[in-house]
C-alpha cells in the first residue's frame, strides 16, 4: 500500500462534508474538475471507490465512510496541534475514547460517563455506540480506551482484554397508565399484554423469557428491541410493558410517564468495563468506576478477569 496523501485525504473531506465537488470547489477555491481529479486519482492509490453516484447526487460507499471516520479524526487531532502551538500555556486535554454497546441502556451509559468531564483534568470525551464485537475489535488496536457492555469479554473472541465488573441492578417492569386494566396484580398483569422485548443482543433477554415460564406468564411480544432508547420511546407511547435497571427506574418514569408495576429481584442487569490493561490509572476511567456505585449498581464479582 502506498503511503497516504494527506492532500488527496483533505480533498476527498472537503467534498464529503460539503455534499458535491461544486460545493467543495468553492470552498477550496479550485475548479470542479482539478477537485475530481485530485479524488480519482485518491481513489485510485488507495484501491477503493469512496463515491457513488445516485442520480444527480453523491453518496459515499461503505469504504468512503470507513475513510471519512479516520479523516474526521485525523484533522481533528490536526486542529488540536494547531491550537496547542498557537497556545503552550493552555492546559492539555486528554481524550477518552468509550466504546458503548447499544445493549447498554442509555440512561445508564450517561450516568456512568458524565462525571468524566467533571474531573480537574481537562478531558475531551469521544463515544462510539454499536456492537459489542465491533467495539472490541476498535479496543483491540487501541481505538478506544474502555469499552462498556452488560457482559464480559466473550471467550470466543481472540481480543487481549480485560473485564472489570461495574455492578449490577434488579430488573423492573414499566408500563404507561393506559395499559393496566383488571385488578390483577404482578407478575399475572402481564399475561397476554403487550410487552417490549430486548433484542437478541440484550444479555438479559434469556433471563427474562426464562423469567416468564417460571411464572406462567405469556406476554405477548409485540416488539423486540437492541436499541434500549428506541424500547423506552415506544414504552413511553403505550405499545408495552418494559423492563429497565431499578437504577434507573426513577429517571424514566419521569421522563416516560411510566409506571413501576412490578420488580423483578431473580433478574440483575450486569454492567462491565472492557479494557485493554488489568489496572487502568486514566482517571477518567477510575471516575466510570467510582460512578456506578454510586448510581444504584451494587458491586458484583471481582475485576481483573481476563
Amino acid at each position: 500500500m502506498p503511503a497516504l496523501n494527506f492532500k488527496h485525504l483533505r480533498y476527498f473531506w472537503m467534498v464529503a462534508k460539503a455534499g458535491s465537488i461544486a460545493k467543495a470547489s468553492e470552498q477550496l477555491h479550485l475548479t470542479p474538475q482539478s477537485v475530481s481529479g485530485q479524488i480519482t486519482a485518491f481513489e485510485a492509490r488507495i484501491g477503493v471507490d469512496l463515491f457513488k453516484r445516485v442520480g444527480r447526487r453523491l453518496e459515499l460507499t461503505e469504504a468512503g465512510r470507513r475513510v471519512l471516520h479516520y479523516a474526521e479524526e485525523i484533522f481533528a487531532l490536526g486542529d488540536e496541534l494547531v491550537e496547542a502551538l498557537n497556545d503552550p500555556s493552555s492546559p492539555q486535554v486528554e481524550p477518552l475514547r468509550v466504546g458503548i454497546a447499544d445493549s447498554v441502556p442509555k440512561q445508564v451509559a450517561y450516568r456512568l460517563v458524565a462525571p468524566a468531564l467533571q474531573l480537574d483534568t481537562p478531558t475531551r470525551l469521544v463515544c462510539r455506540e454499536g456492537r459489542l464485537a465491533a467495539l472490541l475489535a476498535e479496543l483491540s488496536i487501541h481505538r478506544l480506551d474502555m469499552v462498556i457492555a452488560d457482559r464480559p469479554l466473550p471467550g470466543n473472541l481472540n481480543v487481549r482484554a480485560y473485564t472489570h465488573s461495574l455492578g449490577e441492578s434488579a430488573l423492573v417492569v414499566l408500563g404507561h397508565p393506559s395499559l393496566h386494566q383488571g385488578e390483577d396484580g404482578f407478575p399475572q398483569l402481564l399475561d397476554e399484554a403487550p410487552f417490549l422485548l430486548p433484542g437478541e443482543d440484550v444479555n438479559v433477554r434469556a433471563s427474562l423469557l426464562r423469567w416468564f415460564e417460571s411464572k406462567r406468564v405469556r406476554p405477548r411480544i409485540v416488539g423486540e428491541f437492541d436499541d434500549s432508547a428506541l424500547m423506552t420511546a415506544f414504552g413511553r407511547a403505550g405499545a408495552g410493558y418494559f423492563a429497565v435497571p431499578e437504577a434507573v427506574a426513577q429517571d424514566v418514569t419521569e421522563q416516560t410517564g411510566a409506571q413501576i408495576v412490578g420488580r423483578v429481584p431473580e433478574i440483575a442487569e450486569q454492567l462491565y468495563a472492557i479494557t485493554a490493561e488489568r489496572r487502568s490509572t486514566h482517571p477518567a476511567i477510575v471516575a466510570i468506576s467510582a460512578a456506578a456505585a454510586a448510581s444504584g449498581f451494587t458491586l458484583a464479582g471481582q475485576d481483573g478477569q481476563d
